[in-house]
C-alpha cells in the first residue's frame, strides 16, 4: 500500500471564533493540508510553541493583548525557521511593511479568494514566499516613503490626537520650536502641507492607529 504524502500542518491564530472556524474548515478541506491547532491569542501560541508544532502559522494582525507583528517577532526569536503568514482585514501600507519587516513570509487580506489563501500556504511551505499583487504594490509604495524617526512618530501621534504645539511640547518635554521643526520634517516625509493632511495620511497609511 502506498504511503500518503505528509500534509502541510497549519496553526491558526485569530481572536474571532466565526472566522477561525471558517478558516479551519477551508484548510481541512484541502487534501494536502491539516489544521494542527487553533489559538485565540498570540500569547497562547507562544506558550505552546515547540520547534515541531507546525509548518505554517496563519496569524491575525490585531488581537487583544499581543498583536501579530509582536507575536511574529517573538516567535522567530525563539524559532527562526517558523513560517508565518499574516491574514488580516487591515490593508494599509504601514501594516504590511511592519508585518514583512517582522519576518512574516506573506500578507493576505481576509476577503481574498480561497484559491489565493491556499495557494499562498503552499507557496510559503515550499519556500516560495510571495505577496499578492495588491499587497506588493502597497508595500512598494511604503518603501518609497521616508521612515519617520521615533520622535517624529511621537509628534505625529500627538498631532492625530488633536494636541496643539504647546501641548505636544509639554507632553514630550521638548520646546515648541523643536515641535515645529519635527512637524516640518514629517510633513516633508509624508508629502503633505498641513496638520490636517498629516493626520489623514497617518491614519489612512496605518502609521497611527485610532484604537
Amino acid at each position: 500500500m502506498k504511503n500518503e504524502e505528509p500534509k502541510i500542518r497549519v496553526v491558526i491564530v485569530d481572536d474571532h471564533p466565526t472566522f477561525r472556524m471558517g478558516l479551519a474548515a477551508l484548510v481541512a478541506s484541502q487534501p494536502d493540508m491539516a489544521v494542527e491547532r487553533e489559538f485565540d491569542a498570540a500569547e497562547d501560541l507562544l506558550s505552546a510553541w515547540s520547534n515541531n508544532l507546525t509548518d505554517i502559522v496563519l496569524m491575525d494582525l490585531r488581537m487583544p493583548g499581543m498583536g501579530g507583528v509582536e507575536a511574529t517577532l517573538a516567535l522567530l526569536s525563539r524559532d527562526p525557521h517558523a513560517r508565518v503568514i499574516v491574514l488580516t482585514t487591515f490593508d494599509t501600507d504601514e501594516d504590511i511593511f511592519r508585518a514583512i519587516q517582522s519576518g512574516a513570509k506573506s500578507y493576505l487580506l481576509k476577503d481574498m479568494s480561497t484559491s489565493v489563501v491556499v495557494g499562498t500556504i503552499r507557496d510559503v511551505y515550499e519556500g516560495r514566499g510571495k505577496l499578492p499583487e495588491v499587497v506588493a504594490s502597497r508595500l512598494n509604495e511604503r518603501e518609497q516613503r521616508q521612515t519617520l524617526s521615533e520622535r517624529e512618530n511621537e509628534v505625529l501621534i500627538a498631532l492625530v490626537k488633536g494636541r496643539s504645539n504647546k501641548e505636544i511640547s509639554k507632553e514630550l518635554f521638548i520646546s515648541e520650536e523643536t515641535v515645529k521643526s519635527h512637524l516640518k520634517t514629517l510633513f516633508s516625509k509624508l508629502g503633505v502641507h498641513d496638520r490636517t493632511e498629516a493626520a489623514i495620511n497617518a491614519i489612512r497609511q496605518g502609521i497611527v492607529h485610532l484604537d
